[in-house]
Protein backbone atom coordinates (compact mmCIF):
# COMPACT_ATOMS: atom_id res chain seq x y z
CA UNK A 1 0.00 0.00 0.00
CA UNK A 2 2.51 2.29 0.57
CA UNK A 3 4.88 2.16 -2.53
CA UNK A 4 1.48 2.58 -4.44
CA UNK A 5 1.71 6.33 -2.99
CA UNK A 6 5.05 6.57 -3.29
CA UNK A 7 4.67 10.13 -5.41
CA UNK A 8 2.56 11.41 -2.02
CA UNK A 9 5.68 10.92 0.56
CA UNK A 10 9.05 10.58 -1.34
CA UNK A 11 11.08 11.89 1.10
CA UNK A 12 10.47 8.91 3.44
CA UNK A 13 7.85 6.05 5.01
CA UNK A 14 7.38 4.65 8.12
CA UNK A 15 5.30 1.92 9.52
CA UNK A 16 3.03 0.72 12.77
CA UNK A 17 2.49 -2.93 13.22
CA UNK A 18 -0.07 -4.12 16.16
CA UNK A 19 -1.80 -7.19 16.53
CA UNK A 20 -4.91 -6.53 14.28
CA UNK A 21 -3.42 -3.25 12.94
CA UNK A 22 -0.78 -1.65 10.64
CA UNK A 23 -0.32 1.96 9.69
CA UNK A 24 1.77 2.99 7.13
CA UNK A 25 3.08 6.51 6.26
CA UNK A 26 4.80 8.10 3.19
CA UNK A 27 6.63 11.53 4.12
CA UNK A 28 6.81 14.76 2.09
CA UNK A 29 9.03 17.22 4.19
CA UNK A 30 7.36 20.41 4.58
CA UNK A 31 7.51 21.31 8.50
CA UNK A 32 10.76 20.19 10.81
CA UNK A 33 12.35 18.52 7.89
CA UNK A 34 14.29 16.48 10.63
CA UNK A 35 14.36 12.68 11.59
CA UNK A 36 12.42 13.98 14.24
CA UNK A 37 9.21 14.27 11.98
CA UNK A 38 8.87 10.98 10.69
CA UNK A 39 5.78 9.10 10.78
CA UNK A 40 3.66 7.36 12.24
CA UNK A 41 4.36 9.81 15.35
CA UNK A 42 3.40 8.62 19.00
CA UNK A 43 2.64 10.11 22.22
CA UNK A 44 5.04 10.47 25.22
CA UNK A 45 3.74 7.16 26.58
CA UNK A 46 3.34 5.89 23.33
CA UNK A 47 -0.21 4.80 23.79
CA UNK A 48 -1.24 6.76 20.82
CA UNK A 49 0.07 6.80 17.34
CA UNK A 50 -0.69 9.08 14.17
CA UNK A 51 -0.19 9.24 10.13
CA UNK A 52 -0.81 12.20 9.10
CA UNK A 53 -1.16 14.40 5.55
CA UNK A 54 -1.44 18.48 5.00
CA UNK A 55 -0.92 21.08 6.96
CA UNK A 56 -2.24 22.58 9.92
CA UNK A 57 -1.45 26.85 9.94
CA UNK A 58 -2.30 27.46 13.60
CA UNK A 59 -0.04 24.77 15.06
CA UNK A 60 1.78 27.12 16.55
CA UNK A 61 -0.53 28.69 18.68
CA UNK A 62 -2.21 25.66 19.63
CA UNK A 63 1.17 24.27 20.68
CA UNK A 64 2.24 27.35 23.05
CA UNK A 65 -1.34 26.25 25.10
CA UNK A 66 -0.36 22.17 24.75
CA UNK A 67 3.31 22.93 26.16
CA UNK A 68 2.65 23.07 29.95
CA UNK A 69 1.17 19.60 29.66
CA UNK A 70 3.09 18.04 26.36
CA UNK A 71 6.84 17.12 26.45
CA UNK A 72 7.43 17.72 22.10
CA UNK A 73 10.17 16.53 20.40
CA UNK A 74 9.68 17.74 16.82
CA UNK A 75 9.04 21.27 15.04
CA UNK A 76 5.98 19.48 13.60
CA UNK A 77 2.10 19.94 13.24
CA UNK A 78 1.78 16.59 13.31
CA UNK A 79 2.53 16.26 16.60
CA UNK A 80 0.24 18.61 17.98
CA UNK A 81 -2.55 17.47 16.40
CA UNK A 82 -1.91 14.10 18.04
CA UNK A 83 -1.39 15.73 21.88
CA UNK A 84 -4.81 17.90 21.18
CA UNK A 85 -6.12 14.62 19.92
CA UNK A 86 -5.17 13.77 23.76
CA UNK A 87 -6.65 16.27 25.72
CA UNK A 88 -10.10 17.06 23.16
CA UNK A 89 -10.65 13.78 21.54
CA UNK A 90 -12.42 14.86 18.56
CA UNK A 91 -13.39 18.10 19.82
CA UNK A 92 -10.16 18.79 18.48
CA UNK A 93 -11.36 19.27 15.31
CA UNK A 94 -12.88 22.42 16.54
CA UNK A 95 -9.47 23.85 16.97
CA UNK A 96 -7.62 22.88 13.64
CA UNK A 97 -6.95 25.50 11.12
CA UNK A 98 -5.63 23.36 7.88
CA UNK A 99 -5.92 21.26 5.31
CA UNK A 100 -5.62 17.47 6.56
CA UNK A 101 -6.67 13.89 6.73
CA UNK A 102 -5.25 12.01 9.49
CA UNK A 103 -5.87 8.52 11.54
CA UNK A 104 -5.04 8.26 15.45
CA UNK A 105 -5.10 4.81 16.49
CA UNK A 106 -5.56 4.55 20.31
CA UNK A 107 -3.51 1.67 21.44
CA UNK A 108 -4.61 0.75 24.66
CA UNK A 109 -8.59 1.28 24.08
CA UNK A 110 -8.46 -0.07 20.14
CA UNK A 111 -9.93 2.55 18.89
CA UNK A 112 -9.17 4.09 15.46
CA UNK A 113 -9.85 7.29 14.59
CA UNK A 114 -9.97 9.33 11.23
CA UNK A 115 -10.65 13.14 9.88
CA UNK A 116 -11.07 15.04 6.96
CA UNK A 117 -10.45 19.01 6.92
CA UNK A 118 -13.77 20.89 6.64
CA UNK A 119 -13.91 21.95 2.65
CA UNK A 120 -12.41 18.30 1.63
CA UNK A 121 -9.07 19.86 0.26
CA UNK A 122 -7.15 16.25 1.51
CA UNK A 123 -8.95 12.88 -0.07
CA UNK A 124 -9.83 10.19 2.48
CA UNK A 125 -11.05 6.65 1.46
CA UNK A 126 -12.12 3.77 3.03
CA UNK A 127 -13.39 -0.09 2.18
CA UNK A 128 -14.84 -2.27 5.32
CA UNK A 129 -16.47 -5.75 5.26
CA UNK A 130 -16.83 -8.52 7.99
CA UNK A 131 -13.36 -8.70 8.54
CA UNK A 132 -11.41 -5.94 7.73
CA UNK A 133 -11.35 -2.18 7.70
CA UNK A 134 -8.96 -0.66 5.21
CA UNK A 135 -8.21 3.07 4.60
CA UNK A 136 -5.86 5.34 2.73
CA UNK A 137 -5.29 8.92 0.61
CA UNK A 138 -5.65 7.04 -2.34
CA UNK A 139 -8.12 4.05 -4.16
CA UNK A 140 -4.78 2.56 -5.88
CA UNK A 141 -3.84 1.53 -2.51
CA UNK A 142 -6.60 -0.10 -1.18
CA UNK A 143 -7.06 -2.04 -4.32
CA UNK A 144 -3.79 -3.90 -3.30
CA UNK A 145 -5.49 -5.93 -1.03
CA UNK A 146 -7.96 -8.71 -2.30
CA UNK A 147 -11.23 -6.93 -3.12
CA UNK A 148 -13.47 -7.33 -5.61
CA UNK A 149 -13.12 -4.63 -8.09
CA UNK A 150 -16.65 -3.97 -9.21
CA UNK A 151 -18.25 -0.56 -10.81
CA UNK A 152 -20.79 1.16 -8.76
CA UNK A 153 -24.19 1.47 -11.13
CA UNK A 154 -25.54 4.42 -8.92
CA UNK A 155 -22.47 6.19 -9.49
CA UNK A 156 -21.60 5.52 -13.12
CA UNK A 157 -25.08 7.19 -13.43
CA UNK A 158 -24.43 10.33 -11.69
CA UNK A 159 -20.79 10.53 -13.53
CA UNK A 160 -22.37 10.98 -16.80
CA UNK A 161 -24.21 13.89 -15.63
CA UNK A 162 -21.87 15.53 -13.14
CA UNK A 163 -18.81 14.60 -14.78
CA UNK A 164 -17.50 13.16 -11.38
CA UNK A 165 -19.05 10.76 -8.51
CA UNK A 166 -20.47 12.79 -5.17
CA UNK A 167 -19.38 11.15 -1.66
CA UNK A 168 -19.50 9.09 -0.38
CA UNK A 169 -19.93 6.89 -3.35
CA UNK A 170 -16.45 5.75 -5.49
CA UNK A 171 -16.66 4.23 -8.70
CA UNK A 172 -15.85 1.24 -7.06
CA UNK A 173 -18.53 -0.67 -5.12
CA UNK A 174 -17.85 -1.15 -1.98
CA UNK A 175 -14.89 1.88 -1.35
CA UNK A 176 -16.36 5.30 -0.19
CA UNK A 177 -14.91 9.31 0.37
CA UNK A 178 -15.05 10.20 3.81
CA UNK A 179 -16.88 13.43 3.06
CA UNK A 180 -15.44 16.63 3.78
CA UNK A 181 -16.01 17.66 7.34
CA UNK A 182 -16.39 14.27 8.89
CA UNK A 183 -14.41 11.91 11.34
CA UNK A 184 -15.13 8.36 11.37
CA UNK A 185 -14.47 6.52 14.46
CA UNK A 186 -13.84 2.60 13.65
CA UNK A 187 -13.53 0.29 17.16
CA UNK A 188 -12.33 -3.47 17.01
CA UNK A 189 -15.31 -5.57 18.77
CA UNK A 190 -14.39 -9.09 19.06
CA UNK A 191 -12.22 -9.71 16.12
CA UNK A 192 -14.49 -7.02 13.83
CA UNK A 193 -14.23 -3.52 12.94
CA UNK A 194 -17.32 -1.05 13.97
CA UNK A 195 -18.23 1.99 11.90
CA UNK A 196 -19.83 5.37 12.99
CA UNK A 197 -19.42 8.25 10.86
CA UNK A 198 -20.02 12.12 12.13
CA UNK A 199 -20.23 15.12 10.19
CA UNK A 200 -18.31 17.80 12.97
CA UNK A 201 -18.72 21.01 10.84
CA UNK A 202 -20.92 22.84 9.12
CA UNK A 203 -22.42 26.37 8.10
CA UNK A 204 -24.55 27.19 11.01
CA UNK A 205 -24.69 30.48 11.17
CA UNK A 206 -26.09 32.25 7.96
CA UNK A 207 -27.55 35.74 9.71
CA UNK A 208 -26.40 38.38 6.85
CA UNK A 209 -24.35 41.27 7.84
CA UNK A 210 -25.39 44.29 6.79
CA UNK A 211 -22.69 46.83 6.61
CA UNK A 212 -20.90 46.22 3.05
CA UNK A 213 -17.28 47.83 5.12
CA UNK A 214 -17.51 45.55 7.98
CA UNK A 215 -17.81 42.82 5.58
CA UNK A 216 -14.71 44.27 3.30
CA UNK A 217 -12.72 44.78 6.62
CA UNK A 218 -13.22 41.30 7.43
CA UNK A 219 -12.24 39.58 3.47
CA UNK A 220 -8.95 41.54 3.98
CA UNK A 221 -7.77 40.50 7.48
CA UNK A 222 -9.05 37.06 7.09
CA UNK A 223 -7.19 36.83 3.62
CA UNK A 224 -3.90 38.51 4.80
CA UNK A 225 -4.05 35.71 7.90
CA UNK A 226 -4.97 32.77 5.69
CA UNK A 227 -1.77 33.21 3.36
CA UNK A 228 0.03 34.16 6.49
CA UNK A 229 0.00 30.81 7.69
CA UNK A 230 -0.21 29.40 4.81
CA UNK A 231 3.54 30.57 3.88
CA UNK A 232 4.70 28.44 6.65
CA UNK A 233 7.36 26.29 5.27
CA UNK A 234 10.32 25.06 5.25
CA UNK A 235 10.63 24.36 2.18
CA UNK A 236 10.75 26.48 -1.20
CA UNK A 237 7.11 28.22 -1.30
CA UNK A 238 5.66 29.18 -4.96
CA UNK A 239 2.07 30.53 -6.62
CA UNK A 240 0.43 29.10 -9.80
CA UNK A 241 -0.31 32.23 -10.80
CA UNK A 242 -3.49 32.77 -13.68
CA UNK A 243 -4.48 35.91 -14.98
CA UNK A 244 -7.51 35.82 -12.58
CA UNK A 245 -8.56 38.14 -9.42
CA UNK A 246 -7.84 35.25 -6.96
CA UNK A 247 -4.61 34.03 -7.71
CA UNK A 248 -3.74 37.93 -8.52
CA UNK A 249 -5.16 38.48 -4.66
CA UNK A 250 -3.04 35.66 -3.19
CA UNK A 251 0.53 36.98 -5.00
CA UNK A 252 -0.13 40.52 -3.58
CA UNK A 253 -1.08 39.53 -0.28
CA UNK A 254 2.36 37.39 -0.37
CA UNK A 255 4.17 39.84 -2.11
CA UNK A 256 3.46 42.21 1.03
CA UNK A 257 4.29 39.47 3.88
CA UNK A 258 7.25 37.94 2.44
CA UNK A 259 11.13 39.23 1.85
CA UNK A 260 12.06 36.79 -1.07
CA UNK A 261 11.62 37.02 -4.58
CA UNK A 262 8.21 35.00 -5.11
CA UNK A 263 8.32 31.86 -7.65
CA UNK A 264 6.04 31.73 -10.31
CA UNK A 265 3.86 29.21 -12.22
CA UNK A 266 1.65 29.85 -15.41
CA UNK A 267 1.22 27.00 -18.20
CA UNK A 268 0.02 28.17 -21.80
CA UNK A 269 -0.55 25.83 -24.96
CA UNK A 270 1.49 25.48 -28.43
CA UNK A 271 -1.39 26.02 -30.59
CA UNK A 272 -2.84 28.87 -32.95
CA UNK A 273 -4.94 31.24 -31.00
CA UNK A 274 -5.88 34.19 -32.88
CA UNK A 275 -8.52 34.95 -31.06
CA UNK A 276 -6.41 34.77 -27.51
CA UNK A 277 -9.52 32.39 -26.49
CA UNK A 278 -6.81 29.38 -24.55
CA UNK A 279 -3.62 31.86 -23.88
CA UNK A 280 -5.33 34.76 -23.03
CA UNK A 281 -4.83 33.35 -19.09
CA UNK A 282 -0.78 33.17 -19.82
CA UNK A 283 -0.44 36.66 -20.99
CA UNK A 284 -2.14 38.07 -18.39
CA UNK A 285 -0.19 36.17 -15.94
CA UNK A 286 3.26 37.48 -17.50
CA UNK A 287 1.89 40.51 -16.56
CA UNK A 288 1.18 40.13 -13.29
CA UNK A 289 4.19 38.73 -13.12
CA UNK A 290 6.28 41.94 -14.41
CA UNK A 291 4.01 44.03 -11.81
CA UNK A 292 5.09 42.40 -9.04
CA UNK A 293 8.39 41.08 -10.34
CA UNK A 294 8.14 37.18 -9.38
CA UNK A 295 10.83 34.73 -10.30
CA UNK A 296 8.05 33.49 -13.57
CA UNK A 297 8.24 30.48 -14.81
CA UNK A 298 5.83 29.36 -18.06
CA UNK A 299 5.08 25.88 -19.40
CA UNK A 300 4.00 25.67 -22.69
CA UNK A 301 2.22 22.59 -23.42
CA UNK A 302 2.21 20.54 -26.76
CA UNK A 303 -0.57 18.35 -28.15
CA UNK A 304 1.67 15.56 -28.00
CA UNK A 305 2.07 16.11 -24.78
CA UNK A 306 -1.61 15.63 -24.23
CA UNK A 307 -1.51 12.40 -25.82
CA UNK A 308 1.54 11.29 -23.89
CA UNK A 309 0.34 11.74 -20.34
CA UNK A 310 -3.97 10.85 -21.18
CA UNK A 311 -3.41 7.24 -18.89
CA UNK A 312 -0.99 8.81 -16.59
CA UNK A 313 -3.41 11.22 -15.21
CA UNK A 314 -6.49 9.14 -15.03
CA UNK A 315 -4.56 6.22 -13.24
CA UNK A 316 -3.63 9.15 -10.93
CA UNK A 317 -7.53 10.50 -10.31
CA UNK A 318 -7.72 6.72 -8.93
CA UNK A 319 -11.52 7.50 -9.93
CA UNK A 320 -12.78 9.10 -13.00
CA UNK A 321 -13.22 12.75 -13.21
CA UNK A 322 -14.35 14.09 -16.16
CA UNK A 323 -11.80 17.12 -17.25
CA UNK A 324 -8.91 18.16 -19.46
CA UNK A 325 -7.35 20.46 -17.28
CA UNK A 326 -6.17 17.51 -15.30
CA UNK A 327 -3.35 16.83 -17.79
CA UNK A 328 -2.23 21.20 -17.92
CA UNK A 329 -2.23 20.63 -13.95
CA UNK A 330 -0.09 17.72 -13.44
CA UNK A 331 2.24 18.64 -16.15
CA UNK A 332 2.39 22.49 -14.52
CA UNK A 333 3.15 20.27 -10.68
CA UNK A 334 5.83 18.14 -12.59
CA UNK A 335 7.12 21.61 -13.75
CA UNK A 336 6.89 23.52 -10.35
CA UNK A 337 8.31 20.72 -8.58
CA UNK A 338 11.45 21.53 -9.47
CA UNK A 339 11.86 24.81 -8.03
CA UNK A 340 9.43 24.31 -5.01
CA UNK A 341 7.67 21.90 -2.68
CA UNK A 342 4.98 24.00 -1.38
CA UNK A 343 1.99 26.09 -4.13
CA UNK A 344 -0.58 28.36 -3.10
CA UNK A 345 -3.42 28.61 -5.51
CA UNK A 346 -6.45 30.74 -6.00
CA UNK A 347 -9.24 27.82 -5.73
CA UNK A 348 -12.58 28.68 -4.13
CA UNK A 349 -12.58 32.95 -5.02
CA UNK A 350 -15.39 31.94 -7.76
CA UNK A 351 -17.50 29.46 -5.02
CA UNK A 352 -17.47 31.84 -2.29
CA UNK A 353 -18.00 35.31 -3.43
CA UNK A 354 -19.93 34.74 -6.71
CA UNK A 355 -17.58 34.20 -9.69
CA UNK A 356 -20.23 32.23 -12.01
CA UNK A 357 -22.75 33.26 -14.31
CA UNK A 358 -24.83 30.22 -12.60
CA UNK A 359 -24.67 32.56 -9.72
CA UNK A 360 -25.63 35.63 -11.04
CA UNK A 361 -28.83 33.79 -13.12
CA UNK A 362 -29.90 32.57 -9.74
CA UNK A 363 -29.53 35.71 -7.91
CA UNK A 364 -32.62 36.63 -9.93
CA UNK A 365 -34.92 33.73 -9.37
CA UNK A 366 -34.04 34.54 -5.62
CA UNK A 367 -36.15 37.63 -6.30
CA UNK A 368 -38.89 35.57 -6.59
CA UNK A 369 -38.87 34.04 -2.97
CA UNK A 370 -40.84 31.09 -2.82
CA UNK A 371 -38.12 29.40 -4.54
CA UNK A 372 -36.37 28.70 -1.26
CA UNK A 373 -39.47 26.92 -0.12
CA UNK A 374 -39.86 24.32 -2.78
CA UNK A 375 -36.21 21.94 -3.04
CA UNK A 376 -37.62 20.18 -5.94
CA UNK A 377 -37.23 23.37 -7.55
CA UNK A 378 -33.96 24.62 -6.52
CA UNK A 379 -32.52 21.48 -7.44
CA UNK A 380 -33.89 21.77 -11.00
CA UNK A 381 -32.36 24.96 -11.52
CA UNK A 382 -28.70 23.70 -10.10
CA UNK A 383 -29.02 20.72 -12.53
CA UNK A 384 -29.90 22.86 -15.03
CA UNK A 385 -26.53 24.50 -14.93
CA UNK A 386 -24.16 21.56 -13.38
CA UNK A 387 -25.77 18.46 -14.60
CA UNK A 388 -25.64 17.35 -18.71
CA UNK A 389 -28.39 17.56 -21.12
CA UNK A 390 -30.61 14.73 -20.77
CA UNK A 391 -31.33 13.70 -24.24
CA UNK A 392 -27.58 13.77 -24.10
CA UNK A 393 -26.90 11.19 -21.98
CA UNK A 394 -30.05 8.93 -22.97
CA UNK A 395 -28.01 8.49 -26.74
CA UNK A 396 -24.93 6.85 -24.91
CA UNK A 397 -26.05 5.28 -21.32
CA UNK A 398 -28.22 2.76 -21.36
CA UNK A 399 -31.78 2.59 -19.75
CA UNK A 400 -30.93 -0.01 -17.09
CA UNK A 401 -28.43 2.62 -15.75
CA UNK A 402 -29.83 5.67 -17.10
CA UNK A 403 -32.00 7.56 -14.14
CA UNK A 404 -32.15 11.61 -13.71
CA UNK A 405 -34.33 11.11 -10.99
CA UNK A 406 -31.36 8.74 -9.02
CA UNK A 407 -29.27 12.39 -8.99
CA UNK A 408 -32.29 14.80 -8.76
CA UNK A 409 -33.35 12.86 -5.60
CA UNK A 410 -29.61 13.01 -4.55
CA UNK A 411 -29.62 16.90 -4.38
CA UNK A 412 -33.00 17.25 -3.67
CA UNK A 413 -32.45 15.27 0.20
CA UNK A 414 -28.94 16.79 0.83
CA UNK A 415 -28.01 19.53 -0.31
CA UNK A 416 -31.34 21.41 -1.46
CA UNK A 417 -33.88 21.11 1.75
CA UNK A 418 -36.45 23.46 2.81
CA UNK A 419 -34.87 26.86 4.82
CA UNK A 420 -36.06 29.99 4.29
CA UNK A 421 -33.48 31.54 6.22
CA UNK A 422 -30.81 31.16 3.72
CA UNK A 423 -31.13 32.99 0.22
CA UNK A 424 -31.30 30.87 -3.11
CA UNK A 425 -27.68 32.05 -3.95
CA UNK A 426 -26.24 31.44 -0.98
CA UNK A 427 -27.73 27.60 -0.82
CA UNK A 428 -26.57 27.24 -4.28
CA UNK A 429 -22.74 28.30 -3.67
CA UNK A 430 -22.79 25.60 -0.41
CA UNK A 431 -24.11 23.16 -2.75
CA UNK A 432 -21.09 23.64 -4.88
CA UNK A 433 -18.86 23.73 -2.01
CA UNK A 434 -20.07 20.16 -0.76
CA UNK A 435 -20.17 18.59 -3.92
CA UNK A 436 -18.58 19.91 -7.04
CA UNK A 437 -15.74 21.91 -5.49
CA UNK A 438 -14.54 19.47 -2.86
CA UNK A 439 -15.32 16.02 -4.97
CA UNK A 440 -14.43 17.30 -8.97
CA UNK A 441 -12.25 20.51 -8.27
CA UNK A 442 -10.19 19.89 -5.17
CA UNK A 443 -9.72 16.60 -5.81
CA UNK A 444 -7.83 17.19 -9.04
CA UNK A 445 -5.76 19.69 -7.49
CA UNK A 446 -4.83 17.27 -4.54
CA UNK A 447 -4.11 14.31 -7.13
CA UNK A 448 -2.20 16.18 -9.81
CA UNK A 449 -0.06 18.04 -7.65
CA UNK A 450 0.79 14.84 -5.12
CA UNK A 451 0.87 12.84 -7.78
CA UNK A 452 4.63 15.00 -8.49
CA UNK A 453 5.10 15.24 -4.51
CA UNK A 454 3.99 18.74 -4.73
CA UNK A 455 1.55 19.88 -1.95
CA UNK A 456 -0.88 22.65 -2.81
CA UNK A 457 -2.36 24.82 -0.49
CA UNK A 458 -6.11 27.51 -1.13
CA UNK A 459 -6.00 30.48 1.07
CA UNK A 460 -8.92 31.31 -0.66
CA UNK A 461 -10.91 28.40 0.98
CA UNK A 462 -9.87 29.24 4.73
CA UNK A 463 -12.91 27.85 6.47
CA UNK A 464 -13.38 31.21 8.52
CA UNK A 465 -13.46 32.67 4.95
CA UNK A 466 -16.28 29.91 3.84
CA UNK A 467 -17.99 30.81 7.47
CA UNK A 468 -18.27 34.88 6.45
CA UNK A 469 -19.42 34.07 2.61
CA UNK A 470 -22.60 32.83 3.24
CA UNK A 471 -23.12 35.98 5.42
CA UNK A 472 -22.45 38.46 2.53
CA UNK A 473 -26.07 39.57 0.91
CA UNK A 474 -25.90 38.41 -2.70
CA UNK A 475 -26.30 41.90 -3.70
CA UNK A 476 -22.83 42.78 -3.00
CA UNK A 477 -21.48 39.79 -4.65
CA UNK A 478 -23.28 40.24 -7.96
CA UNK A 479 -22.17 42.98 -10.11
CA UNK A 480 -22.58 41.54 -13.58
CA UNK A 481 -22.98 38.41 -15.74
CA UNK A 482 -20.03 38.72 -17.10
CA UNK A 483 -18.02 39.51 -13.77
CA UNK A 484 -19.22 38.67 -10.57
CA UNK A 485 -17.43 38.79 -7.22
CA UNK A 486 -17.56 42.68 -6.72
CA UNK A 487 -17.54 42.35 -3.26
CA UNK A 488 -14.05 40.59 -3.34
CA UNK A 489 -12.75 42.61 -6.07
CA UNK A 490 -13.49 45.68 -3.78
CA UNK A 491 -11.81 44.67 -0.75
CA UNK A 492 -8.61 43.07 -3.12
CA UNK A 493 -8.55 45.68 -5.02
CA UNK A 494 -5.00 47.07 -3.36
CA UNK A 495 -3.57 43.77 -4.83
CA UNK A 496 -5.05 44.06 -8.49
CA UNK A 497 -3.22 45.28 -11.13
CA UNK A 498 -5.13 47.93 -13.69
CA UNK A 499 -5.03 45.09 -15.99
CA UNK A 500 -6.93 42.29 -14.04
CA UNK A 501 -9.67 45.02 -11.81
CA UNK A 502 -10.36 46.48 -15.06
CA UNK A 503 -11.20 43.80 -17.02
CA UNK A 504 -14.66 43.67 -17.96
CA UNK A 505 -15.12 40.12 -18.39
CA UNK A 506 -14.35 37.25 -16.06
CA UNK A 507 -11.30 34.96 -17.67
CA UNK A 508 -12.08 30.98 -17.58
CA UNK A 509 -8.79 29.13 -18.06
CA UNK A 510 -9.84 26.76 -21.06
CA UNK A 511 -7.70 23.80 -22.75
CA UNK A 512 -8.40 23.40 -26.27
CA UNK A 513 -9.34 19.97 -25.73
CA UNK A 514 -11.69 20.00 -28.59
CA UNK A 515 -9.00 20.83 -30.93
CA UNK A 516 -6.95 18.33 -29.40
CA UNK A 517 -9.61 15.53 -30.22
CA UNK A 518 -9.76 16.25 -33.82
CA UNK A 519 -5.77 16.27 -34.17
CA UNK A 520 -3.22 14.82 -31.76
CA UNK A 521 -5.78 12.83 -29.99
CA UNK A 522 -8.30 11.36 -32.75
CA UNK A 523 -6.61 7.96 -33.20
CA UNK A 524 -7.07 7.64 -29.31
CA UNK A 525 -9.97 8.42 -28.67
CA UNK A 526 -11.19 6.29 -31.87
CA UNK A 527 -9.72 2.97 -30.45
CA UNK A 528 -10.34 3.99 -27.08
CA UNK A 529 -14.29 4.46 -27.99
CA UNK A 530 -14.58 1.39 -29.88
CA UNK A 531 -16.87 -1.24 -28.31
CA UNK A 532 -13.51 -3.44 -28.52
CA UNK A 533 -11.93 -1.13 -25.80
CA UNK A 534 -13.38 -2.73 -22.87
CA UNK A 535 -16.11 -5.16 -24.49
CA UNK A 536 -17.93 -5.81 -21.34
CA UNK A 537 -18.81 -2.08 -20.94
CA UNK A 538 -21.42 -3.06 -23.65
CA UNK A 539 -23.96 -3.51 -20.65
CA UNK A 540 -23.78 0.46 -20.06
CA UNK A 541 -23.23 2.11 -23.64
CA UNK A 542 -24.71 2.09 -27.06
CA UNK A 543 -21.84 2.43 -28.80
CA UNK A 544 -23.53 3.51 -31.89
CA UNK A 545 -24.60 6.64 -30.28
CA UNK A 546 -21.35 6.84 -28.94
CA UNK A 547 -19.79 7.00 -32.47
CA UNK A 548 -22.67 9.06 -34.14
CA UNK A 549 -21.71 11.67 -31.17
CA UNK A 550 -17.74 11.68 -31.46
CA UNK A 551 -18.57 12.13 -34.86
CA UNK A 552 -20.34 15.08 -34.88
CA UNK A 553 -17.96 16.94 -32.42
CA UNK A 554 -15.41 16.43 -35.01
CA UNK A 555 -17.19 17.34 -38.06
CA UNK A 556 -18.59 20.45 -36.07
CA UNK A 557 -22.21 19.56 -36.47
CA UNK A 558 -22.53 19.41 -32.75
CA UNK A 559 -20.69 20.34 -29.47
CA UNK A 560 -20.38 17.07 -26.94
CA UNK A 561 -16.71 17.43 -25.71
CA UNK A 562 -18.11 17.01 -21.95
CA UNK A 563 -19.74 13.74 -22.77
CA UNK A 564 -16.95 12.66 -24.83
CA UNK A 565 -13.65 13.16 -22.69
CA UNK A 566 -16.09 11.84 -19.71
CA UNK A 567 -16.36 8.79 -22.04
CA UNK A 568 -13.02 8.55 -22.68
CA UNK A 569 -11.31 8.84 -19.11
CA UNK A 570 -14.19 6.25 -18.15
CA UNK A 571 -12.52 4.04 -20.47
CA UNK A 572 -9.26 4.11 -20.10
CA UNK A 573 -9.82 4.15 -16.47
CA UNK A 574 -12.00 0.93 -16.65
CA UNK A 575 -9.06 -0.50 -18.37
CA UNK A 576 -6.29 0.20 -15.94
CA UNK A 577 -8.62 -0.40 -12.83
CA UNK A 578 -11.12 -2.62 -13.19
CA UNK A 579 -10.80 -5.39 -15.96
CA UNK A 580 -7.46 -6.85 -14.52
Amino acid sequence: MNEKIKHRGPDGEGFYLDKNISLGHRRLSIIDLSENGKQPMFNEDKSMCIVFNGEIYNFQELKKELENKHKFISQTDTEVVLHLYEEKKEKCLELLNGIFAFAIYDIKNKELFLARDRVGVKPLYYYSDDEKFIFSSEIKAILEHDIKREIDPEALNHYFRLMYVPAPLTMFKGIYKLPQAHYLKASLEIENWKLEIVRYWDIADTKEIKSKQEIIGKIQDLMKKSVRGQLISDRPVGIFLSGGIDSTSVLGIAKELSQNKIKTFSVGFDIEDPNNKFNADLKLARETSKFYNTEHHELIIKSEDILNNLERVVYHMDEPVAEPTQISTILLAEYAKKEVAVVLGGDGGDELFGGYKRYYYSYFLDKYKFIRFLPFLKTKVYLKFMSQKEKEVAKILNKEINSFKNTKDLFNKNYFRINGKINFVNQYMLADLKTWLADESLMRSDKMTMAQGLEERVPILDHQLVELSVKIPSKYKMLNKNHGKAIFIEAMKQYLPKHISESDRKKVWMTPASQWLREGLNQKAKKVLSPDYVPENKKYFDFDGIQKMFDEHIERKKYNLNLIWALITFQIWCKKYIKK
